[in-house]
């Protein structure tokens, strides 16, 4: 069984969906129905949809290489962007180091509190 999609649920599809791949460094979102679908490496999407409503925060972590962690969290930094160690969001401004890799968490433009992290939990 394989995960294959999931809806993330947002104001603007189009900003949404924009800002998650170009942070990422992944392909610009391509339309499909209603949808802004963000393609990730092993064959998920995140197929962003506007709704008319407060959106509820939700978690997405991505498991990526030390060379894509530089990239993404120069972008992070670049931006200016709030960014923390934990997913409680008590250490600011920092990375974490779990499992002897590097992690950090950051917000999207509607609230959805994003993950990097090079290494798998527990992988340490």
């Amino acid at each position: 069984m394989q995960l294959n999609h999931t809806i993330v649920w947002c104001r603007d599809n189009h900003a949404a969906a924009r800002f998650a791949a170009e942070i990422l460094g992944l392909p610009a979102p391509t339309s499909f129905g209603p949808f802004q679908v963000v393609d990730v490496a092993n064959g998920v999407s995140l197929d962003y949809h506007s709704v008319d409503r407060e959106v509820e925060s939700q978690h997405y972590a991505f498991l990526i290489s030390e060379e894509e962690f530089d990239e993404i969290f120069g972008r992070i930094v670049e931006r200016g962007l709030d960014h923390w160690a934990d997913p409680g969001l008590s250490r600011a401004g920092q990375i974490n180091h779990n499992d002897g890799g590097r992690g950090v968490y950051f917000k999207d433009p509607d609230g959805h509190l994003l993950e990097v992290l090079t290494r798998p939990y527990g992988s340490g």
